[in-house]
């Protein structure tokens, strides 16, 4: 069953002769627990079209489904509970809160959504535990290296059971080895607890740990490989393909 689905979504920022059409009638469906990466040459409209999956912001044409639910309509207040209640997301540079300690980053959601701090800290002590930060749950964020802040955020980001993972760059502010491990990480929430995960890209070898890559350019689906390997170990064929779309 598709999770997530787009019909000739189109995005167009200004108006005339300054219009940029950012994303150009692209559909494409997502199923339920697929890992998913979406690449392409730097302003393809790779984050753009994130942020209409998300309900970050409104497509100028077309239709976001999510879970057979048409998003471009609904209320502020109606795409804030979906937000909540449905997807959780994952960014570049983690977004933690400098004062607070793992276990409470990581149960913000839940806190925000009035859930008894008690049970919501007991949530997020058992993802952190799941992404091995047992030993780091009283550590602040400037206590942990950059791999044990984007676990901590993407502990926070399942901590109130979404259906929907959207990683925005997740690993662009790691290294190597780090990176791999939380793009490792991301391949586990896909497999391991049936989460759709949906990951914007630039590194080649970040994407082979994906189950299929959509390449975009020039705001439209170019291209779709399925990756039959894993942990990366497809990397050379994706940058390879990569390559051939952006020359």
């Amino acid at each position: 069953m598709s999770v997530i689905e787009t019909e000739k979504l189109t995005k167009i920022y200004g108006k005339n002769e300054t219009a940029i059409t950012a994303l150009d009638h692209i559909s494409i469906q997502i199923q339920e627990g697929e890992f998913v990466a979406v690449m392409g040459p730097s302003g393809c409209g790779k984050s753009t079209l994130m942020h209409l999956l998300g309900g970050l912001d409104k497509p100028t044409s077309g239709i976001v489904r999510i879970d057979q639910i048409s998003i471009a309509e609904m209320r502020d207040d109606e795409l804030t509970k979906l937000r909540r209640k449905k997807i959780g997301f994952v960014f570049q540079f983690f977004n933690l809160i400098p004062v607070l300690d793992a276990a409470e980053n990581a149960a913000l959601p839940l806190t925000l959504d009035g859930e008894k701090p008690s049970l919501a800290n007991a949530k997020a002590r058992e993802w952190l535990e799941r992404f091995g930060l047992e030993n780091r749950m009283h550590n602040r964020p400037d206590q942990l290296s950059g791999g044990q802040q984007q676990r901590v955020a993407i502990a926070r980001a399942l901590v109130a059971n979404p259906s929907i993972i959207l990683a925005d760059e997740p690993t662009g502010n790691l290294d190597t080895h780090s990176g791999d491990e939380i793009a490792g990480l991301l391949r586990n929430v896909s497999n391991d607890y049936n989460r759709t995960v949906v990951m914007v890209t630039h590194d080649p070898r970040i994407a082979a740990y994906a189950n299929r890559i959509i390449f975009l350019k020039d705001g439209k689906v170019i291209d779709e490989t399925i990756l039959e390997g894993k942990n990366g170990n497809n990397a050379g064929v994706v940058a390879e393909k990569m390559k051939t779309i952006s020359d």
